[in-house]
């Protein structure tokens, strides 16, 4: 059953008000065409439906032509509203209360914004889909309080995609009580991918630096060598110190570079937010 709003009778109430309610939230509007109270209340309820998109299932029910089962309910009054979570009555209220008020009540049953990205997230994790993922992951973290079981999920897919040092920070931030077999798990892929991040090249390159902190060249070919390891945000770091010095530098190359990095984290990136108001500071 995918619907927002049905009218529930005898015939399809064991389906509705029970087994749908294993499901998802089931909130049940008793009315009747005589109830002034009912026709006020029943439009409010009809929005929230549709603008919580199936999270939970209103059950409209008329206690004139379904008499005995507004009975079976305990209904004494109209318009009366109850909410049903696995079978059985959880919240509810009798007459009129206003949209916030239903709004509040809803809240304390249905999973949180945050709660959804993460599921989402993790059935596309589940297919390979990495990139898209990785954006539903970042905002479950943040608007979740940075919560362990998101932040654990976050980190491996960041590290899936080779961006150690953002999962670094992530895992950081994890709790002693929350350092469980997954996140030990996740610590040691985060010292391989250290690990293997620093090849002979990169190592040259930046030995050549400290020699010569002036080596332009240098600095760009680092650069593309970390951003091959999938070090974007330090790759960023040096083009921009370079792009400062010589903003032309390479004929355009080091621009273009940073631009293509940017273009590669993603629109709502938080690195690549950040290094394009970085680089639009620079240009005017």
């Amino acid at each position: 059953m995918e619907e927002f709003i049905v009218e529930v009778t005898a015939e399809n109430a064991q389906q509705v008000l029970i087994e749908e309610s294993m499901k998802r939230p089931v909130l049940v509007d008793v009315w009747a065409d005589w109830c002034e109270p009912c026709k006020q209340l029943m439009p409010v309820l009809e929005k929230l439906a549709a603008e919580y998109a199936g999270q939970f299932l209103l059950a409209k029910l008329n206690a004139d032509t379904e008499q005995a089962l507004a009975g079976q309910l305990g209904v004494r009054s109209l318009p009366t509203v109850m909410l049903l979570k696995e079978g059985q009555p959880v919240d509810g209220f009798a007459g009129v209360q206003s949209e916030k008020e239903i709004r509040d009540m809803l809240d304390k049953y249905l999973p949180k914004t945050w709660d959804l990205q993460f599921q989402q997230a993790q059935k596309l994790v589940g297919e390979g889909e990495l990139d898209q993922a990785l954006p539903l992951l970042r905002q479950a973290y943040g608007d979740s309080g940075e919560r362990a079981d998101i932040a654990k999920q976050y980190a491996a897919v960041l590290l899936e995609k080779n961006r150690a040092k953002e999962a670094e920070e992530v895992l950081s931030k994890i709790l002693m009580a929350d350092q469980d077999a997954d996140y030990q798990q996740l610590m040691a892929q985060l010292e391989l991918k250290q690990a293997a991040a620093e090849s002979p090249e990169i190592k040259a390159l930046q030995q050549a630096l400290v020699e010569n902190p002036d080596d332009n060249e240098s600095a760009y070919k680092l650069a593309i060598q970390l951003s091959q390891a999938e070090r974007q945000e330090e790759a960023l770091e040096i083009l921009l110190k370079l792009l400062r010095k010589d903003l032309g530098f390479a004929d355009g190359a080091a621009k273009q570079a940073f631009l293509d990095i940017v273009k590669t984290l993603g629109a709502g990136d938080p690195v690549a937010t950040t290094y394009q108001r970085k680089l639009m500071t620079l240009m005017f």
